[in-house]
């Protein structure tokens, strides 16, 4: 077994917060000189990547003590006015000291935003901090158990622009025809026989291969927007939902466009307002898909407290972990339809998020007839189908003893019992055609491309994002400030241009690439990628997670060493075995990594080094890749992707591409696809284009300019 494999195991033991803490001794000096000593050994660890969950903790801790002995020391009156003077200048000490150690991993920001997690194990680590300093901590409250909103109850906050539209539109219209859908199918011959287990158990007993898809109709032309394309198997499920069909478990494989099938499936039902609940790293990808698919339909994501949001908007798009804040207001707010997106994240029907769903389910099923209802999944339904019953609840199928509905009519027309042979192969079929649809990449191979790209936009929330979106406005307006400079001092013969001198923003911003790659420090684009990498990293190995959890093996890709760390440890803490493949191996340790990923079945991500791992591979074991940082040029990232995507490789191939919104890493993408057309043709003879990296950095700064530029009213 490869070394990595063994490390990835025994680091996935660990648990955050696990490392030993060991306490400051106690000072009679105080707390600073017990801060400051912690916050050197912080700055140690963090030389020293990856930051351990343990080393994270007493970062955080140290930061919420400097912060409150701060406020102290400026609200006691008892101190003179120099003797607090000094006590700010020692904590001022210890706060530039966590400043150089954020800067060196700038993830540390997250812990210090607002809204920041404090766990249990670091308020037992504040309380042993504050007893070395000679302070007595406060005492804690005992946690009080998590309250489940009834459905339709009032939530903890209800968005400005929610109350906004409840006011404009203060009556639902009612559904009459709710009621009669609702009267519950009557069991006759099967009254008194446990079914749901037999239900299960009909899927666990059908043979390998046994089809797991619902007999679709033939698809009809589907309008799309221009650009867009759907494909024949994609067409199968908006044509079930335009003839009727209302519920849906769709757990094709990832890649084979689930989001683009959903969204046009409720335009298909008119399934407007639609809730679609879905993972944090993915929701910002949802709206965008809004836009791509249905730009006649406005779709709004929570944030927060939802002080963002849109309340009239079609489409509402919020993240599991927020439901808990929202699902009170979301629960009246008169959806005609409901998509829960990596639906395998509710199969834990104790735990909060799940009850939240469930709850919001049965609220729009009491109200309107026949929703649309649609779980999407990549999880394959042979394995754990015991995982389904909150899914199955979710979609009205059944609830929690029995089956509901159309599912117990077709089990009463099945004339079988479960005492009879033939009982489960028909149970299985009346399950499925409920709205089970299961297609895999090979059995659809015809309708899609060898390999393609698909680009997942990402938003960096918290401290870590606030802190990069200003480091970015901070990079144009020093550009701004160049190209002023320049127009005010260039001579009085040069030619006058009306509005933006495009010549002039491409030598100031020549100038500026120049000076970032002559010298250190200072925000370039160089630091801002770099930080963006950071900023993404946990974002990019989320979904890499989610990926091997629904199609086993992937390959994870990244440029810096800190962006590889970060993400070998989201994978330890999830108990996911990983393989390491890095620039400092020697050539045995690196076969062995590699045969651990392609031979090991247990061994499910390989974490690849770019430019280490960019040629000479053959990983095409796995069909999936996940590129967490962007290349500078499109011949790295086609190089990466070659890993995969080989002779030999008898799957689709999909390159996940991680992009942060909203940041210069959505304009590097760009650049990079427009000027692959460019290499195509250079490689084809058909012209002598060079395109280098350069390129991409010049024209990156290029484009930050001019749009600061026109911001400013130029031109």
């Amino acid at each position: 077994m490869a070394r990595a494999g063994q490390r990835g195991s025994g680091r996935a033991r660990t648990e955050p917060g696990a490392q030993s803490r060991r306490a400051p001794r106690p000072t009679a000096q105080g707390i600073v000189p017990v801060l400051a000593e912690v916050a050197r050994d912080v700055d140690k660890a963090v030389q020293r990547p990856p930051t351990r969950p343990g080393v994270r903790t007493k970062f955080q801790v140290v930061a919420l003590l400097v912060r409150e002995e701060r406020a102290r020391v400026k609200a006691d009156s008892g101190l003179t006015e120099s003797r607090r003077g000094e006590q700010l200048k020692r904590l001022d000490g210890v706060a530039t000291m966590l400043a150089r150690t954020a800067a060196r991993d700038t993830t540390l920001l997250e812990l210090l935003a607002d809204d920041a997690r404090v766990s249990d194990a670091a308020r037992s680590y504040k309380a042993t901090l504050m007893r070395a300093g000679g302070l007595e901590p406060p005492e804690e409250p005992a946690p009080a158990a998590p309250v489940v909103p009834a459905p339709g109850a009032s939530s903890q906050v209800v968005p400005r622009s929610v109350i906004s539209r409840q006011l404009a539109n203060p009556f639902l219209a009612p559904d009459f025809a709710a009621a009669a859908e609702r009267t519950a199918a009557q069991a006759r011959r099967l009254a008194g026989w446990e079914l749901l287990e037999p239900l299960f158990r009909s899927f666990e007993r059908a043979a390998d291969g046994a089809p797991a898809c619902m007999p679709l109709p033939e698809a009809r032309p589907v309008p799309v927007p221009p650009g867009r394309e759907l494909m024949p198997h994609q067409a199968g499920v908006v044509e079930a939902t335009a003839r009727g069909h209302r519920t849906f478990l769709l757990a094709d494989e990832p890649g084979l466009g689930k989001t683009a099938q959903a969204l046009l499936a409720a335009r298909a039902a008119d399934a407007y307002p639609l809730l679609v609940v879905v993972p944090n790293v993915v929701k910002t990808n949802w709206a965008h898909e809004v836009e791509l698919w249905t730009p006649s339909r406005r779709a709004t994501v929570v944030h927060g407290d939802g002080d963002r949001m849109d309340g009239f908007a079609d489409v509402v798009i919020v993240n599991y972990e927020l439901l808990d804040r929202h699902v009170g207001w979301l629960g009246d707010h008169g959806f005609r339809g409901m998509v829960v997106d990596e639906a395998h994240f509710i199969k834990n029907k104790t735990s909060q998020r799940s009850q939240h769903v469930l709850a919001l389910s049965e609220r729009i099923r009491a109200r309107v007839a026949r929703p649309l209802l649609m779980a999407l999944t990549g999880t394959p339904l042979i394995n754990d189908i015991e995982d389904f019953r909150a899914i199955w609840q979710f979609l009205g199928w059944i609830d929690d003893g029995k089956p509901l509905g159309p599912l117990m009519t077709s089990l009463e027309n099945t004339g079988l019992t479960p005492a009879d042979v033939g009982f489960y192969a028909a149970a299985r079929s009346s399950v499925i055609d409920m709205g089970i649809v299961r297609r895999r990449k090979v059995d659809v191979v015809a309708d899609i491309p060898a390999r393609r790209v698909a680009d997942l936009p990402v938003e960096l929330d918290g401290a870590a994002g606030r802190s990069i979106r200003a480091a970015e406005a901070a990079l144009a307006s020093e550009l701004v400030r160049r190209y002023r400079s320049a127009v005010e001092f260039r001579g009085d013969g040069a030619e006058v241009v009306d509005g933006i001198d495009h010549d002039l923003v491409r030598r100031v911003a020549a100038a500026e690439l120049k000076d970032s790659s002559s010298k250190a420090g200072g925000e370039n684009v160089f630091t801002m990628v770099r930080r963006i990498g950071q900023a993404k990293a946990g974002l990019a190995a989320d979904y890499a997670a989610q990926l091997a959890r629904n199609v086993g093996k992937v390959v994870f890709f990244a440029k810096h060493v800190d962006v590889m760390d970060q993400a070998e440890q989201t994978f330890a803490d999830r108990g996911i075995r990983y393989a390491s493949i890095r620039g400092d191996q020697t050539p045995r340790v690196r076969q062995k990594n590699i045969a651990a990923f392609v031979d090991d079945p247990e061994v499910a991500i390989v974490v690849c080094s770019l430019t280490a791992a960019g040629v000479g591979l053959n990983l095409q074991v796995a069909s999936n890749l996940v590129l967490a940082e962007l290349s500078w040029t499109h011949a790295e990232q086609t190089q990466a992707i070659d890993r995969i995507h080989r002779i030999g490789q008898d799957e689709p191939v999909t390159a996940w591409r991680i992009i942060a919104a909203q940041t210069i890493d959505a304009r590097i993408a760009e650049l990079i696809d427009s000027k692959s057309g460019l290499a195509a043709r250079a490689l084809d003879g058909a012209g002598d284009e060079d395109v280098s990296s350069t390129d991409v950095q010049l024209d990156a700064l290029v484009g930050l300019l001019t749009d600061a530029l026109t911001a400013e009213g130029v031109g």
